[in-house]
């Protein structure tokens, strides 16, 4: 047994995994599941660079979690940084940060990888039934990883356009945008898709598996709670009639009557129908009629991974 630490840093949300890996039974229990808003890629498509704030916001959460790691005695450690610290040019300023508030090593991986360790974690429990070939999608906020296989991963693809990324450049007015912004957002999520057939043979795929924030968000909002505790949505099957009624519905709210929501996380507010709206378009792609939602996801992944010799 070897009590393990995960971080995943993205551009939306830097997320804590602490759990104790039994490799020898293939068994994982967890200790702490922890996520944080701190939205680190603010701007940085516009301005390429990671703003100082939003440094600021991810430094103070890390300080939480490196309590957290202290505190349950980790043996080992890994921590990633994923699109929005791969397109910053002062990434180093906010390596040096990592370093000195989790006392770990970050690691810039690609989205080829980053999809990889994605599917390790989401499909390790799937339910009977949904078990073989499988697409996993993962909408960050900067990037979606898409990633087909039956047990290993066999294709991979990295979009570089996220729930975050699709707002900045289309979405971001408040009241909704109109059906011109729409249409050019469905656009530029419908372009990147071709060029993801190219790798990923969508069009085969009848079962997908959807995880990250944007997925649960919409599991939470059709199952009606509040995704307060781990668990609350994990397998949830989320219909592709379900995805376009909320894509649709999502892009006609003001940001305040999405705020009302209570299955929206504050910080998820203004990007959840930019994300909402990648899902549709992914799906309808697919010969899939619904969404396994899974809670376990890159962070699983990198639980396990983190075995390999990575000092915490």
């Amino acid at each position: 047994m070897t009590r393990v630490a995960a971080v995943d840093c993205g551009t939306n949300s830097i997320r804590l995994l602490i759990a104790d890996v039994d490799a020898r039974a293939g068994t994982q229990q967890d200790l702490e599941r922890e996520l944080r808003i701190v939205r680190l890629g603010q701007d940085v498509d516009r301005a390429g660079s990671l703003a100082p704030e939003a440094i600021e916001r991810t430094k103070q959460a890390m300080r939480e979690y490196a309590e957290l790691v202290e505190a349950r005695g980790v043996d080992a450690m890994r921590m990633v940084t994923t699109s929005a610290v791969r397109d910053a040019t002062n990434r180093d300023v906010f390596f040096e940060t990592v370093r000195n508030t989790l006392h770990v090593e970050p690691e810039v991986v690609s989205g080829e990888e980053e999809a990889r360790l994605t599917f390790t974690g989401a499909t390790r429990d799937l339910p009977a039934g949904h078990r073989g070939s499988a697409l996993v999608v993962d909408i960050g906020g900067g990037s979606t990883e898409l990633v087909q296989g039956d047990g290993e991963p066999t294709a991979v693809h990295s979009m570089n356009i996220g729930s975050v990324r699709v707002t900045e450049r289309h979405l971001s007015g408040d009241p909704p945008p109109s059906d011109f912004q729409v249409r050019a957002a469905t656009a530029e999520v419908d372009v990147a898709l071709d060029t993801a057939e190219t790798d990923v043979a969508l069009a085969q795929a009848k079962v997908v598996v959807g995880v990250a924030g944007t997925v649960t968000t919409l599991a939470a909002l059709h199952a009606d709670v509040v995704l307060d505790s781990a668990g609350r949505v994990h397998h949830h099957r989320l219909p592709d009639s379900v995805v376009d009624d909320l894509a649709r519905w999502l892009l006609a709210r003001r940001r305040d009557e999405i705020a009302e929501l209570p299955a929206v996380h504050p910080g998820r507010v203004d990007v959840i129908a930019g994300g909402a709206l990648v899902l549709q378009r992914v799906l309808r792609r697919t010969a899939a009629t619904e969404v396994v939602v899974s809670e376990s996801d890159i962070l699983d992944g990198l639980a396990w991974s983190a075995m390999g010799g990575r000092d915490a």
